[in-house]
């Protein structure tokens, strides 16, 4: 979801690798360890959470997370906790890392302190003021200076303990003050609205001749006004600070008045000081994207000329391929390039040429598509996105039965336990082997359609170059086996089929079987010699039957032939996604807080139902042909955050999800499945149909047609489910990067050109057939760059011209416009 703003799109999102932390101080007991796990939070609202490391001061997670970020953040932070099974988990320290400083550790392995947790500092949301100073004239004809301080609103509050029911304290602060005014009590919303007025006398009564302050009996620049806002708690312990700020009356100016937004801060001295080495440290690797999107006939020149890339001779001149020469990674290149080509429906042309000109520089039959070429790159992401859904049919059921099951299947003698049995552990293993092999070889007729017409291509253009007959399996088997099965089977959780990376004994499971499947698939002749271990090549031995080799043949012409299958008539439930959430059902019963109740949530491929708890029998079942639409639920029906609507054809369930990336999620798989229904509405209501009408157009008609057109949209291919302007603003943002590499081929394709003599080393990494047709290309590459940074250029400057320091987008205190403005000043001078 992105963030709107004034004609243009900003696009949020991150990608973590949670390492591991080191030296947790141990428990204060006899046992010492520690039961730990940490969490993701945007703010103070956790969005992810690892899994729990046993008994160790060193836990090791490996957990990858990755999320679109669909609102404003300040920090991304990052708590250790404690497991305690009798009471609420305690937190052991923190990594919190300003939204402005993410780059700074950019896609690098970094070792964080952790810091201490205290309620005082953690803060989040803004409050907006109004302060006016005024002079009053008493009865007596004295005249006295009065503060009138308006409280009008907070928004993004942070949920205590589930609940916020906020309430403000406003204080004057100056020599000899310690008066305080609370305002009521706003229950259940963390965006509440006081709009209250406070009255503070900030002079002495003087006479009505003495026109001015008393500097020696008060100052009015020396004093400050303080506003703390409070969770108002039931709890025995008192109420939650929730932040605060402090502004100096110096403020005021010449006409006495002051209004601006604040952001909250952490309370003064909060917090106790630790050494860092106290609470051990945490390893991570933050990638953070901010992708600013314009309207899209500002990406046209740029647009127009990669999608070129799919029909020109040679691929080698186009501008896709001339992206992957530059980027220093071909992983940056590919992803971008998949994604608009599969937003424009050229992706099959695009690979073909580019796989083409790969097997025709290929010498040896035996290395085909083996390497990690712009290729192989972008064929593994267009598996990843076409095929998502086929590697869940296929591999989610025995893999989970793996994870749940733990049946000891090492195989190697010197790491067996002393209470296992080797033969048996074979057994074990060959069965797993056995059973995935089966359902992969049997999968070919779910393999979807874009997957099936790339795989034809590449066997095509392999047996096209070379004579070996068996070149057209192996074309194949190189990315269905080596490059899609086998790794999913290795990281699950990479590939959306475990929610957590698989623990220690597991992991050696699944690293077993994807070996063997990886080596059954690759149709090699020896294989008992393509493993290093003796153990494996002795494993190895069950699958030296014919029947194997034939199964992957067939597998393998099956699914690079071009026909098309009907998937839906071939699939059997699969889950997709399961959790708690909190439903609230619209039918006859009386509206209220009771009929908000905790459910355990089930989504097939089928179905989507809700239960009493997991494991137990469905409360509710809404078959995928009756969701009709999925979309958000405006706040201010419930006074409650996260909350989405699967709209029926006779009502709409309405679901609080966890937290806004959680909302985000179901909401994207939800839409994915049952895109296909035919009775999709275009319009929805966006507000709840409370009291007699619908609170969004007023309608009293509960079957009156929505107010609002769907925003889930109609996918009814993975093209629609792609925004092609921000993958051109990616591309846009890569060749920026790398424009220093971009001059560098130029002056490469000169002095090809120019001489047939020996190649200069600085040039000699690029791939360049025709000098001067690249050089052609990538004088319009950088002109449609340059038209692009022109304008991103020119918008910034508009925006610090406009923006306002205490504005609801800028309050005071955002540091990060505050780096903005700096970086602004900075560069006024100069121009592209």
């Amino acid at each position: 979801m992105a963030v709107e703003e004034e004609g243009l799109r900003i696009f949020q999102s991150v990608k973590i690798k949670i390492g591991e932390a080191k030296n947790i101080p141990p428990y204060p007991g006899p046992n010492k360890m520690r039961d730990c796990y940490c969490t993701v939070n945007l703010d103070q609202e956790e969005v992810f959470r690892t899994k729990i490391i046993e008994k160790s001061l060193c836990p090791f997670y490996g957990e990858d997370f990755y999320c679109e970020i669909p609102r404003s953040f300040r920090h991304l932070s990052f708590y250790i906790f404690d497991r305690d099974v009798f009471r609420r988990d305690s937190s052991i320290g923190k990594v919190a890392v300003q939204k402005e400083d993410l780059q700074k550790y950019h896609a690098k392995d970094t070792w964080f302190p952790l810091q201490p947790v205290s309620a005082d500092s953690e803060v989040q949301g803004k409050v907006h003021l109004e302060l006016r100073l005024s002079e009053v004239i008493t009865d007596t004809g004295a005249v006295c200076h009065k503060l009138a301080t308006r409280v009008l609103e907070c928004q993004g509050l942070p949920i205590v303990n589930g609940q916020c029911d906020p309430y403000a304290a406003v204080s004057l602060l100056g020599p000899s003050r310690s008066e305080a005014k609370k305002t009521k009590v706003k229950r259940k919303t963390n965006n509440p609205q006081f709009d209250e007025v406070f009255y503070f006398e900030v002079t002495r009564p003087l006479s009505y001749t003495k026109r001015h302050f008393d500097v020696e009996e008060e100052d009015v620049d020396k004093l400050a006004l303080r506003v703390d806002l409070w969770n108002a708690s039931n709890l025995k312990f008192g109420d939650e600070f929730l932040g605060g700020v402090r502004v100096p009356l110096k403020v005021l100016g010449p006409n006495g008045v002051h209004e601006a937004w604040y952001f909250l801060q952490p309370r003064e001295g909060g917090g106790r000081v630790v050494k860092v080495e106290e609470l051990g440290s945490l390893r991570l690797n933050i990638v953070y994207t901010e992708d600013h999107v314009f309207s899209s006939d500002r990406y046209n020149p740029l647009r127009d000329l990669l999608l070129l890339s799919a029909s020109i001779q040679p691929v080698s001149v186009s501008a896709a391929h001339i992206l992957g020469e530059v980027c220093r990674e071909k992983q940056e290149a590919a992803v971008p390039l998949v994604r608009l080509f599969l937003h424009s429906g050229k992706v099959l042309p695009f690979l073909s040429a580019i796989a083409q000109a790969e097997v025709n520089r290929t010498q040896d039959p035996n290395t085909i598509f083996r390497g990690n070429s712009l290729t192989s790159k972008c064929i593994d992401e267009t598996m990843k996105l076409a095929g998502m859904h086929y590697l869940q049919v296929t591999l989610k059921p025995i893999i989970d039965e793996i994870c749940t099951d733990h049946k000891p299947c090492e195989i190697d003698p010197v790491r067996l336990k002393e209470s296992e049995n080797l033969d048996t552990n074979r057994e074990n293993l060959r069965a797993y082997v056995d059973r995935i092999f089966s359902v992969i070889t049997a999968s070919g007729v779910r393999c979807p359609t874009v997957m099936c017409d790339i795989f034809f291509s590449l066997r095509e253009s392999a047996a096209s170059r070379f004579q070996d007959e068996e070149v057209r399996y192996t074309a194949v088997s190189s990315f269905i086996f080596l490059r899609f099965f086998a790794p999913a089977i290795l990281s699950p959780n990479l590939f959306q089929l475990r929610p957590h990376h698989p623990d220690p004994p597991t992991s050696r499971t699944l690293t077993l079987i994807s070996k063997t499947i990886q080596t059954l698939g690759s149709l090699s002749k020896s294989k008992s010699a393509s493993f290093k271990e003796s153990y494996m090549a002795s494993f190895y031995e069950f699958f030296n039957e014919q029947k194997y080799g034939d199964a992957v043949k067939n597998f393998l012409e099956l699914i690079s032939s071009s026909g098309h299958w009907d998937q839906k008539s071939i699939e059997s439930p699969i889950l997709l996604k399961e959790g708690v959430m909190i439903k609230r059902a619209q039918g006859r019963n009386r509206f209220g807080i009771k009929n908000f109740k905790k459910r355990w949530f089930r989504l097939t491929n089928h179905e989507l139902t809700y239960h009493k708890s997991k494991g137990e029998g469905a409360l509710c079942s809404i078959p995928m042909e009756n969701i009709l639409a999925v979309e958000r639920l405006e706040e201010e029906s419930f006074k409650m955050k996260n909350m989405f609507q699967v709209v029926q054809p006779e009502r709409a369930l309405y679901i609080q999800a966890n937290n806004c990336v959680e909302a985000r999620d179901w909401m994207d798989v939800l839409t994915k499945v049952s895109h296909c229904n035919r009775k999709r509405l275009s319009t929805y209501h966006p507000s709840a149909y409370l009291n007699g009408h619908w609170l969004c157009c007023r309608l009293s008609a509960d079957a009156a047609p929505g107010c609002a057109p769907c925003t889930g949209g109609l996918p009814d291919n993975i093209q629609l489910d792609v925004d092609g302007d921000r993958e051109t603003e990616r591309i846009y943002s890569l060749f920026s990067c790398y424009m220093s590499k971009l001059v560098k081929m130029q002056e490469a394709c000169g002095s090809r050109s120019v001489y047939d003599g020996p190649e200069q080393d600085e040039y000699s990494s690029f791939l360049i057939d025709e000098p001067q047709e690249t050089y052609k290309t990538l004088k319009l590459v950088v002109s449609a760059v340059q038209t692009l940074e022109q304008r991103h250029t020119q918008y910034r400057r508009d925006k610090f011209k406009k923006t306002k320091i205490g504005s609801q987008e800028h309050p005071i205190g955002d540091k990060s416009f505050q780096c903005y403005i700096t970086q602004q000043s900075e560069s006024t001078t100069y121009s592209i």
